[in-house]
């Protein structure tokens, strides 16, 4: 027997491929409902092993989760010279049936001494914390599984091709708002070419009708995991990172509480996959916390604080004022988060040194001006490690979504920092100036890119491979 774990958040597509997977092979596909209880559940999956055999409805009727397990197993073996069982959800079941992995590794053992075509059973769900904690520590499937999926969501660039949409700047506004998920594309549907990003933003997100309405999406996507209990205070937390709160104290001063009182719900956000906390690259220091769902944070920014006038049928004023908002907290971080994927995936393409090390941001002390440059891209040097000191330096980038073209003023900022960092022994020799731009360069800057093999211009064509 070969057992197997998938798991990631709502609409990244689990379902759809498993699915598909079971009609290639001929397998039982079974998925678990919210709120159903132990009773109903093992007559469901009795009916479901039963139709799965061809036999009359009310045919079987299974007393336990062992004997729904081998009769799955046994069924699919007959149907398929590649038996495959895959149960859907399993966080659901786990709630009224927690002896389900000890019995999966009870059956698992079994068959390892059986000859044979070894069956095979996938186990999937969508709460991240309860999935991860399948294989850890004594827990009874550790050790057992030879895959561990976990299904992310589409990049950037695949996102504007899975969207079919040819305006690279459309693209990065619907990713900015839904991010990767491929499931949203069904709900919300794409932009109108001819009316644009903000009529389609007024009709999917901010149409309290609509199955996409922020509110609605962001309650159904906290509630997928059932270690976040106290909604009110997850709800607080979430929304002061949207603000711009990026450590445990700040978080907590934004909610009036001590940092130990956030400590437990931010562990809690980052085990589910709500929030990520990224260390700085060249020191430690307390690492900066971001939101990692666009539309919880456009629902905690745009949305939440307006609610009562966009229910009223107000959408399309509420978005003209927002405007501002989703630019500046919105679009430019996302802008920058982009530019750090496509330092990543992307730009061995271009660099003189081909394949980068770790990405990441950091923060630059400037004596001299008695002030701080955040930097936001920069990459190591391939083999290099996080805050080695003296280590080597391939690229260093400042990303802007203004609309102001960048130019000289903004490459001779890079140069400082490159400098600082000479003073301070890391090894820039072979580093990268790289400006990320939404509107394109100065007619200067492009002339010294021309001449320069270390400046780089990174415009939306280049971020999207155009």
């Amino acid at each position: 027997m070969r057992l197997g774990i998938v798991s990631g958040r709502r609409r990244h597509g689990k379902s759809f491929l498993l699915r598909a997977l079971c009609e290639e092979y001929g397998g039982l596909y079974i998925t678990a409902v919210r709120e159903e209880g132990r009773l109903p559940a093992l007559r469901r999956f009795s009916e479901a092993i039963a139709a799965h055999a061809g036999l009359r409805p009310g045919t079987l009727n299974l007393p336990d989760w062992r004997e729904v397990l081998t009769n799955a197993l046994d069924v699919a073996a007959r149907r398929s010279a590649t038996p495959l069982v895959i149960i859907d959800e399993l966080p659901y079941l786990l709630q009224h049936s927690p002896e389900l992995p000890g019995l999966i590794q009870l059956i698992y053992d079994e068959h390892q001494w059986h000859a044979g075509v070894g069956a095979r059973i996938i186990l999937c769900g969508s709460a991240m914390s309860v999935m991860h904690e399948l294989l850890s520590g004594t827990k009874p499937l550790r050790g057992r599984a030879v895959i561990d999926l976990r299904l992310g969501a589409f990049d950037f660039r695949m996102s504007k091709q899975f969207w079919q949409i040819d305006d690279p700047l459309t693209a990065l506004r619907v990713h900015a708002v839904l991010g990767g998920a491929a499931g949203y594309r069904a709900l919300a549907g794409r932009p109108d070419p001819n009316a644009g990003f903000d009529e389609w933003v007024t009709r999917t997100l901010l149409d309290p009708g609509r199955a996409v309405y922020s509110p609605t999406e962001t309650e159904y996507l906290l509630r997928e995991d059932p270690r976040i209990t106290q909604h009110t205070l997850y709800y607080d937390i979430l929304s002061a990172i949207a603000q711009g709160a990026s450590t445990p104290s700040k978080i907590g001063a934004a909610l009036g509480r001590q940092r130990n009182a956030v400590t437990h719900p931010l562990d809690v956000l980052e085990s589910t996959g709500y929030i990520h906390r990224e260390q700085d690259l060249l020191r430690a220091r307390h690492p900066v916390i971001t939101l990692t769902d666009p539309l919880i944070r456009f629902n905690q920014l745009i949305t939440l604080p307006q609610v009562a006038a966009v229910e009223e049928g107000n959408a399309e004023a509420i978005w003209q004022t927002s405007l501002p908002t989703f630019n500046s907290k919105i679009l430019g971080p996302h802008f920058e988060e982009l530019a750090r994927t496509w330092t990543r995936r992307y730009a061995h393409t271009v660099l003189p040194g081909g394949l980068p090390g770790p990405v990441g941001t950091t923060e630059i002390a400037d004596p001299a001006a008695r002030t701080k440059h955040e930097v936001d891209v920069i990459a190591l040097a391939l083999g290099e490690r996080p805050q080695s000191p003296r280590a080597r330096i391939a690229l260093l980038g400042e990303a802007k979504a203004t609309v102001a073209r960048r130019g000289v003023s903004d490459l001779q900022r890079l140069e400082r920092i490159r400098d600082l960092l000479s003073e301070q022994g890391y090894d820039t020799s072979g580093v990268t100036l790289a400006l990320f731009s939404l509107y394109g360069f100065h007619a200067d800057v492009r002339e010294i890119a021309k001449r320069r093999p270390d400046v780089l211009l990174v415009d939306l064509e280049t971020l999207y491979g155009m």
